[in-house]
Formats: structure tokens, sequence, C-alpha cells
């Protein structure tokens, strides 16, 4: 009797298997026409981008070939060698590449200050569960996505045009941009706060400003900070070639040594902004488990 009630009957077992290679057979057949689609939908893509696979192939060798080249001094005795057996030669214009990396280290943070004081005020009119009306919280959304949608370097150009060259230019393109893409991070934060602080304070009759401040603030802070820190990393790149367009930063003298084909120089300026930009990720990843831990 025991071994009759723990082996199921016969057919049962069956029926568990058709259903089983059944489900399965469905799931593949959704996955091969998921995966046709996709594929479709490639082919689609490089057909109305005019992708040539055979020039590419041809021609993909010119890629590690130009790598190559910038490491090879073009000027003096030393034509023809490595960088590195004429330091001095390869950075001639240390003092003036470092001035402008330093105008690219102000336009970042000037920008991402700003645009982090934007997103923070914004955050709270567009997350849902914080008491904005609809109408508030659907408009501050579709602004904030503007701002993000837009790339920076077509807000570059605007600003090029409506102020002329210059830092001021980039500063404006990608303080909006991190508008957007802060106000987003943020207000997605905000929506997953603890419920149970606001609520109180909301009882004992504290005015929404009030209740944002002291119950809110306090639980989102260090993810703000977070955030805010990472979109500054971020934007020491966007900043790196504002100057392609004449706002401002070492992208422009960036921009006139790889048209004029100085190639020694587009080497020495990528290499300081690589380590610019590895010595800000190393300062801020510190910051941030600092705020987070305290914040744990």
């Amino acid at each position: 009797m025991t071994a009759s009630a723990a082996t199921p009957p016969r057919p049962s077992v069956e029926q568990l298997a058709s259903s089983y290679a059944a489900e399965v057979a469905v799931k593949r057949r959704r996955f091969l026409i998921a995966a046709a689609v996709f594929a479709g939908l490639v082919l689609a893509a490089g057909w109305m981008a005019e992708v040539n696979l055979p020039l590419l192939f041809q021609n993909i060798h010119k890629f590690p070939s130009y790598i190559g080249r910038i490491f090879l001094l073009d000027s003096g005795p030393m034509t023809g060698r490595f960088v590195l057996n004429d330091v001095a030669g390869w950075y001639w214009g240390l003092g003036k590449w470092l001035r402008l990396l330093a105008d690219t280290l102000l336009i970042a943070y000037v920008a991402t200050l700003l645009g982090a004081v934007f997103a923070a005020m914004a955050c709270f009119l567009a997350a849902g569960n914080l008491g904005a009306s609809r109408w508030v919280c659907f408009v501050t959304r579709r602004i904030l996505e503007f701002c993000r949608t837009v790339p920076d370097l077509v807000f570059a150009l605007i600003f090029v045009m409506a102020f002329g060259l210059g830092p001021m230019a980039g500063v404006l393109a990608i303080a909006i941009h991190t508008a957007g893409a802060l106000g987003k991070l943020f207000y997605e934060v905000l929506e997953n706060v603890d419920q149970k602080p606001v609520e109180g304070l909301i009882a004992s009759g504290a005015s929404w400003t009030k209740t944002m401040r002291f119950a809110v603030l306090p639980q989102v802070l260090s993810n703000f900070v977070s955030y805010g820190l990472l979109r500054f990393e971020i934007n020491v790149r966007g900043a790196s070639v504002m100057g392609f367009v004449g706002a401002g930063g070492i992208g422009q003298d960036l921009i006139e040594a790889i048209r004029k084909y100085y190639y020694p120089d587009v080497s020495a300026i990528l290499l300081l902004i690589i380590v610019t930009v590895f010595i800000i990720d190393l300062v801020t990843e510190r910051v941030r488990r600092h705020f987070i831990s305290q914040a744990a």
C-alpha cells in the first residue's frame, strides 16, 4: 500500500511528460520566432544605415595601424621611433594641455552641480508617490525626458550659435543633459522610499516641505550623492569632446590634432584624459563607498 501511494499512476506520469514536452516546444518556438524577428530587425537596420560589410573588412586593418601610428614620433631626429624615446618632444605642449584639461574639469564640475540641483528639485515633483498631482508629475517627467533625450552635443551646437565659442556652451549643454539623466534616477529612488516616516509626519500635521525634508531626504541622500558622483565621471568624459564643436576644454586641441594628422599629439592628449578619468574614478569611488556605508 505504501509503494502504491509513493508511485503515481502511469497515465499521470505520461500526462506530465507530454505536458512538459508541449511547454518546452512552445518556449522553443517562441525563442526561434524572437530570434528570427531580431535577426530581421538587425538586417533591416543594417540596410537602412547602409552598412557595407565588404568595405568594413577591407579597411578594418587601418584602425590598428592608426593606433600604432599615434605612438610614433613624427618630427625631429627621433622621427619614426616610439614616443617614450623622446618624452619631452612628445609632451611639448604639456602646459597648454594641462590648462585646457583644467577647463574641462571645471566644465564638468559646474555642469554636474547645476544639473544635480535642478534634478533634485524636479524629482520630488516627478515622483508619483509623494503627493504631487498627476499632471505635475506627467509634465515634469516629460521635461526630464526631453533634457536627456537630446544629445548634449546637439545642445552644445545650439548654445555655441547662441553664445559663441567657449566653455559656457559646454556647461549649459552638459548641465541640461545631466538634469534629465539624474532627474530620472532621483525620482526612481524616491518612489522606493519607506512610506512609514512619511505617513507619521503627515499624521502629525507636518507640511509637504517638512515631510520631504525630514522623512524622505534622509533616506535618499546617499543615493543622490552616489548618482551625482557617477554623473560627474561621465561628464568629465563628455566635456572632453565638447571642444569638438567649439564648446571649450581640451577637446578643441584634440580635434585639431586629429584633423591635422598630428599623431603624437593625439596620443599625448588621450593619455592625459585617460589618466585624469582614472584618478577621478578612484576618488569618487571612495567617496561613494563612504556615503553608502554611512547610510547603511
